[in-house]
Formats: structure tokens, C-alpha cells, sequence
């Protein structure tokens, strides 16, 4: 049987050694591969994203400096976030599961505080994770963290990090999240930055090493409104 494509797809698997690093290739690619569209639905509905069709980002050595995003000194440009801005989404959206007035959910609400059919009292996924580990053993495939629900489906903005997969191999936490959409521009660097204290957290608590993080999503993007500045820091025409 023949089969007859009328486009294929154009994955991306970026390897990068710190998180500036992977940072920095995923807009440098991004300007060869991404796929340009008008938003029909979701965020800045009616204007332009800039989008890899899917994106695998390995960073070997994502506990390493610097962790966000460093533009040369001298640079007029404002870098995407701060070290003090990682420091309090990790406290704020990671590890607790307070919400404001507003907020549908918070990933740390998701992850510290997850309500489970037939438990009166919520999981604490993260604690849960490390107990498993130390009291089965690392040789498993069953300690994710999730965050999306079904009920993600309805709400006018979904969880955009819909889990972060575990690994413990050759010594060393590893963790493998997955966003159904990323801004690249400010949302990758602050999320992998919180995501990283987390492994580093989490490491320690298991006494390995602390390991990688491969990344992954199909919505990796860029906004039109940060196009410009986007390609005034990698000066692209």
C-alpha cells in the first residue's frame, strides 16, 4: 500500500549542556524550523505564534551556571527572567499549593496538594515520589508527577506542564517534564530553572547525584510581540 503525505512533520532534538545553553539553541532553531500561524484559540488569540512542531531538549548539566538565560554585558536587551524570579515560582507555584483569588490551579496546588478519589486527604506527589523510591527501590517505571486532569479539557487555559516523568539510573535523578504549550521567550527559562530546584530537592532527599533533564513539547513557541527582541539578541534579519 502506498501511503501518500501531504506534509511531515519536522521534529527538533536540541543537546545542550547548561540551561543557558539550551535556551539559547531553542531560538537560534526556532528561526530555521518553526512553524508560523494565526492563534485561532488560547493565548493572544488573533495574533501570530512562531512554533516547533515538536522539540526534545537534553540538558546534560542543567544544575551547572549559569541557570537562566545570560545576555554579554553591555547588552541594552533585558534577559527573559531572573535567578530571584526562578527562586519564587519553584517556593510559590512548585512546592506550595497555595492559590490566589483567580488562579483555576496552580501546578504546585497539582503537585503538593493533589485531591485522589477516595482519600480524604490530598497526595503530596513530590514526598510521595521520594518515599516510593527509597522504600521499592529506583529500578521502576511508576513515579511520575502529574498535573493536568480530564477536566483540563474545559477550562479556558489548560495546564500547560502536563507531568514530569522520574528517572534514577547510573546513580543520578533524572526528569523528563512535558508541555502541551511553552513559551519559549519566558516561560521555558523560569519553568526549567523552578523544575531544576526541584531535581536538586529531590536529589538530595534520595542521596544520588543530580542528573539530566530532557524536555519535550509539541508547542514550544514564540509570540509575535517578542519576535523582534527575539531576533535583536541573536541579530537575525
Amino acid at each position: 500500500m502506498k501511503l501518500e503525505v501531504k506534509a511531515n512533520l519536522k521534529p527538533v532534538y536540541i543537546e545542550a549542556s547548561t540551561l543557558d545553553d539550551a535556551w539559547h539553541q531553542a531560538v537560534f532553531e526556532l528561526f530555521k524550523h518553526g512553524y508560523k500561524y494565526k492563534i485561532d484559540h488560547g493565548s493572544y488569540e488573533g495574533s501570530y505564534r512562531l512554533e516547533f512542531d515538536w522539540a526534545t531538549i537534553r540538558i546534560k548539566f542543567p544544575g551547572v551556571e549559569p541557570t537562566i538565560p545570560v545576555f554579554q554585558e553591555g547588552s541594552t536587551l533585558p534577559p527573559p527572567t531572573t535567578m530571584e524570579y526562578v527562586r519564587d515560582y519553584f517556593e510559590r507555584y512548585i512546592m506550595s499549593a497555595r492559590k490566589e483569588i483567580g488562579e483555576q490551579y496552580t501546578y504546585g496546588e497539582r503537585l503538593v496538594a493533589a485531591p485522589i478519589d477516595g482519600l480524604e486527604s490530598p497526595i503530596d506527589q513530590i514526598n510521595t515520589a521520594i518515599k516510593r523510591y527509597k522504600e521499592f527501590g529506583f529500578n521502576s517505571n511508576q513515579v511520575i508527577l502529574q498535573v493536568a486532569q480530564p477536566k483540563d479539557i474545559t477550562l479556558e487555559d489548560p495546564s500547560c506542564l502536563r507531568h514530569i516523568d522520574t528517572r534514577v539510573r547510573y546513580g543520578a535523578l533524572h526528569l523528563f517534564p512535558y508541555f502541551r504549550s511553552w513559551d519559549l521567550w519566558g516561560g521555558f527559562p523560569a519553568n526549567l530553572g523552578a523544575i531544576q530546584l526541584l531535581k536538586s530537592y529531590m536529589a538530595a532527599e534520595l542521596d544520588v547525584e543530580d542528573g539530566e533533564i530532557i524536555a519535550s513539547s509539541k508547542g514550544l513557541h514564540l509570540y509575535k510581540h517578542v519576535e523582534e527582541i527575539a531576533k535583536m539578541r541573536f541579530n537575525i534579519q
